[in-house]
C-alpha cells in the first residue's frame, strides 16, 4: 500500500510541477518526531503544505492528531495547509481544514463534503469558484 500511496503522491507532485509550483514529497512524513506533511509546494507567492490521502470510496477519516501537526507546520512554514484527496477516476480534490466535517474526536470528507473540495486550478490560484453551499 506504501508504494501506491508514493505513487499517487508523485502523481500529484507532478501536476504542480506543470502549474509552476516547485514541489517535493517530504522524507519521512508521517514518522517524523516533528510535524510534516506529504508535500510541500511554492511558486515564490503560494506555499501549500499538502497532506495526501487516497481512498477507493468515502468517507475520510482523518486523525485530530494529523490535522494539529499539519496545522503547526503551515503556521510554521507560512503555508496553506490541504488535505489532497484522490478517489478512483476523479481528479484530485483538495480540502483546507475548514472545510472538513469534524466528527466527535477526529475529521471527515464524506458525500456532502467532497462537492466542495477545490480543483487544483483553484488551489494555485488560477480560478475561482464559488459553490453552492459552500463554508463562509
Amino acid at each position: 500500500m506504501k508504494n501506491k500511496g508514493t505513487r499517487f503522491e508523485r502523481d500529484l507532485i507532478t501536476q504542480l510541477w506543470r502549474e509552476g509550483f516547485a514541489a517535493i514529497r517530504v522524507a519521512g512524513s508521517g514518522v517524523s518526531p516533528f510535524p510534516c506533511p506529504d508535500i510541500v509546494a511554492g511558486n515564490g507567492c503560494i506555499y501549500l503544505a499538502i497532506e495526501v490521502k487516497m481512498r477507493k470510496d468515502l468517507p475520510l477519516y482523518i486523525s485530530a492528531e494529523e490535522i494539529m501537526q499539519l496545522e503547526k507546520f503551515s503556521e510554521g512554514f507560512g503555508a496553506v495547509p490541504y488535505i489532497a484527496l484522490k478517489l478512483p477516476r476523479k481528479k484530485w480534490k483538495f480540502f483546507t481544514i475548514q472545510m472538513l466535517e469534524r466528527t466527535e474526536k477526529n475529521f471527515k470528507v464524506d458525500e456532502n463534503v467532497y462537492p466542495l473540495g477545490l480543483d487544483i486550478e483553484e488551489v494555485v490560484g488560477k480560478i475561482i469558484q464559488k459553490r453552492f453551499g459552500e463554508k463562509v
